[in-house]
């Protein structure tokens, strides 16, 4: 008699009964930061889409209804009913969303108004 479990092993429950380890806990916190990377690069690429397009209200909302349910799907599947892997995921999130916003600042320069001469009527 084989166990069925043995020879198709169903990896959604498999990770969620793995104990609590170093791995688990860094694939949960690099699996959190690829969701916020997604998550933040897709709303940056929609700013930058939407802002010159003709109709920048279906970029925006479509962007925002896939990107949440991307991010709400990897949520709880890396969750798994565990708050720990839950919490690691969510700190991965936010550290993703740190790196997008340094990465994607505009530098002083260019973020300056342009230096304008003397006004004509003086």
């Amino acid at each position: 008699m084989t166990d069925a479990g043995l020879w198709a092993p169903n990896w959604a429950a498999a990770w969620a009964a793995a104990p609590e380890s170093p791995v688990v806990a860094g694939a949960a916190m690099l699996a959190g930061a690829a969701l916020g990377a997604v998550f933040f690069g897709g709303l940056w690429w929609t700013v930058q889409r939407g802002a010159a397009s003709a109709a920048p209200g279906r970029w925006f909302l479509g962007s925002l209804v896939l990107r949440t349910a991307i991010v709400l799907a990897g949520f709880y599947v890396v969750g798994a009913g565990q708050p720990v892997r839950l919490g690691l995921c969510l700190l991965g999130f936010l550290l993703a969303r740190a790196i997008v916003l340094s990465t994607t600042r505009p530098t002083p320069a260019a973020a300056a108004p342009p230096v304008s001469r003397a006004p004509p009527c003086a």
